[in-house]
């Protein structure tokens, strides 16, 4: 690159810019062509074959995009990228063996569904182009998506109709579940408090935290005085939840700032904190109310727990399918 600048200086002095850009043309559709050939070649490479379908490298770089993008902060290491393509392949292969077991069912309607899925889908996001843009990020385009949803929509009628639909959960066994699982059924303790928040200009200094500190002060002083929270609130609360009177919800533990936490849980309904500090300014903290630790009534709980169960028994029920089918399928992976 360093290289082509000197190049291009060194020519446009000699008044040969014109033939530059031609060269230059020329070249980048050369280098663009072969790297396009290249890179079709790799993708078109064919990785495994499924009764005599093949899957592509291209097909297994997709689905890898995919698995990255719905477990945002994964990070695969160099040593273990083989056994998570592996396992990613292994996927794609059930994937194939139950697509094509779907086969031998009739469903007549998968292509308007998987159209009014695609509609469904596309109004998700604000603008045509993101959309688009979302497809590129996992090397599809509009058709391909459609088909990979026609796919899907195949398996899962599969898996309903063949399998799911014929799994049946006990009252015993969903009673067990809730008797063995009492930590599940318990919602932890939870407070609703309103803040009125002094933010700091992190370029203001000492002087800044000290006049935000000041006008903290003066705030807690005239509700102290019985000044109206929501309304000073809406007023000087340099915090989002100003446009709510300060209002911030329940909340458990774990959800907010430690410092604001620990303050926010110590106080009574009704009850006004000092001034607390923490990383986003200065803060005054009222409680509204309180919720005790409770345990959730197996009556309420019932639906839950059988659908889980359910999902876990037709998660098994899946596995044992696939493995029959492997069992009697050619599979080559390559």
């Amino acid at each position: 690159m360093q290289f082509a600048r000197s190049l291009s200086k060194t020519l446009a002095a000699l008044s040969l810019l014109p033939l530059l850009a031609a060269c230059t043309h020329s070249l980048q559709t050369a280098a663009s062509s072969d790297a396009e050939r290249v890179a079709a070649a790799l993708n078109s490479k064919v990785v495994a074959r499924v009764n005599g379908q093949e899957i592509t490298a291209a097909e297994l770089n997709r689905a890898e995009r995919i698995v990255m993008a719905n477990k945002r902060g994964l990070q695969i290491p160099p040593t273990l990228q083989k056994e998570f393509e592996q396992q990613v392949l292994n996927q794609l292969v059930s994937s194939e063996l139950l697509f094509q077991a779907s086969q031998k069912l009739e469903f007549k309607d998968l292509d308007q569904q998987a159209e009014a899925k695609l509609s469904q889908i596309k109004k998700g996001f604000a603008k045509p182009e993101d959309f688009a843009a979302s497809l590129d990020q996992i090397g599809m385009d509009e058709p391909a998506f459609v088909k990979s949803v026609r796919r899907d929509l195949a398996i899962a009628r599969l898996v309903n109709s063949t399998i799911a639909d014929k799994i049946t959960v006990s009252e015993a066994e969903i009673k067990k579940f809730y008797e063995e699982n009492p930590a599940t059924f318990r919602t932890p303790e939870q407070v609703r408090a309103s803040h009125i928040l002094i933010g700091i200009d992190p370029k203001g200094g000492m002087e800044a935290k000290k006049a935000a500190h000041l006008k903290a002060e003066q705030i807690r002083a005239e509700l102290v005085k019985g000044a109206d929270f929501a309304t000073l609130a809406k007023e000087k609360s340099t915090c989002s939840s100003s446009k709510q009177g300060g209002d911030l919800g329940f909340f458990g533990k774990g959800r907010m700032d430690p410092g604001f936490e620990k303050v926010a849980f110590a106080l009574k309904p009704g009850e006004l904190s000092e001034v607390v500090e923490t990383r986003f300014g200065y803060h005054v903290i009222k409680l509204v109310e309180r919720k005790p630790s409770e345990t959730i009534p197996f009556a309420a709980a019932r639906q839950k727990i059988e659908d889980y169960l359910k999902g876990q028994k037709t998660t098994s029920a899946v596995e044992a399918f696939v493995g029959t089918a492997r069992g009697k399928a050619k599979i080559e992976l390559l």
